[in-house]
């Protein structure tokens, strides 16, 4: 419980230092050169596919055997020291300060009415284009994905803590940060990035709905429509595209009485995703806040769940 806490109040205080090298970082590097050594485009659809099959076990087999020796390493020194270091190597695994502090940044200036830097700053967090964004869609495509991060960047990974320690809450991000990097459906990723894709689905099926059952807890206590919020969920969340991403993205929607989803532009595509809740109320800038509330709430409610699963265990 200790190495909860420590990675908890890590992330919310410094977030992602650059003082130590970030696992996600170092797993990026490592996805990009097999990727650059495996990928041919001259390949059949077959042969990507095994090859992004083959990639997915390297980068799961090395990310193992290296979080394990370290792990090991950690076990040689005093508890206190022990305690800290694994502390240390989860809190690179959620991010509450970096995905509240992405958001807020472009609650800010939407605040100004300066939309040029709004959407320079939510094409930092989402893989589509933002540039011809209006108000309105830049303040969706922010409340969408931090309910969906909410899900792959904190309670996921605290999740598989929960059943397998740091070595399993670093796992799924190599997992999770394979299908960001692979997990699209276009012509270069959509055979080879099958398997990190669909290896993503499957690891998310549990945290996606935690997560979405987290945000109906939170709009109660924080007195949101918690009622239309189970109602969208239950309505909305399979027509997503992602079998995952509808779950905490209808929660948001029904809890915040909004509209999520529509046309969206993806590599010089308009994609028409589904749309999710009933849009009772219109738009506006302070929904984000919202969304954030919704997301320390949630996690907090998971802490103390974990902590509650913990102390009864003992």
């Amino acid at each position: 419980m200790y190495i909860l806490t420590i990675s908890l109040i890590v992330d919310l205080i410094i977030g992602d230092p650059s003082f130590y090298p970030h696992p996600v970082v170092l797993i990026g590097s490592l996805i990009n050169y097999l990727e650059k050594l495996l990928l041919n485009k001259q390949d059949n659809d077959y042969i990507k596919k095994v090859k992004g099959v083959l990639l997915v076990i390297t980068v799961l087999l090395i990310t193992f055997f290296i979080t394990y020796f370290l792990i090991y390493l950690f076990k040689q020194l005093p508890y206190i020291l022990y305690i800290t270091t694994n502390g240390l190597l989860l809190s690179t695994t959620i991010a509450v300060k970096g995905l509240r502090d992405s958001a807020y940044k472009i609650y800010i200036k939407l605040k100004e009415n300066n939309l040029d830097e709004a959407q320079k700053m939510l094409s930092f967090i989402v893989s589509r284009e933002t540039k011809h964004l209006n108000k309105e869609e830049i303040i969706k495509g922010t409340i969408e994905t931090v309910a969906e991060n909410t899900s792959d960047g904190i309670i996921a990974p605290l999740f598989y803590f929960l059943i397998g320690g740091p070595i399993l809450a670093v796992i799924y991000k190599a997992v999770n940060t394979m299908d960001s990097m692979l997990g699209y459906k276009n012509e270069k990723y959509n055979y080879f990035g099958w398997a990190a894709a669909k290896l993503d689905d499957l690891v998310n099926y549990i945290p996606a709905r935690l997560t979405a059952l987290l945000f109906i807890v939170a709009s109660f206590l924080k007195n949101y429509n918690y009622k239309k919020a189970i109602k969208v969920v239950r309505k909305d969340a399979k027509k997503h595209a992602s079998p995952n991403a509808g779950y905490p993205e209808a929660a948001v929607a029904g809890a915040l009485g909004i509209k999520l989803g529509g046309p969206s532009r993806y590599f010089n595509k308009i994609v028409n995703k589904a749309t999710l809740g009933t849009g009772v109320v219109d738009i506006n800038t302070e929904q984000i806040k919202k969304t954030i509330n919704l997301m320390y709430l949630s996690t907090s409610i998971f802490y103390i769940f974990l902590f509650s699963i913990k102390l009864l265990s003992r």
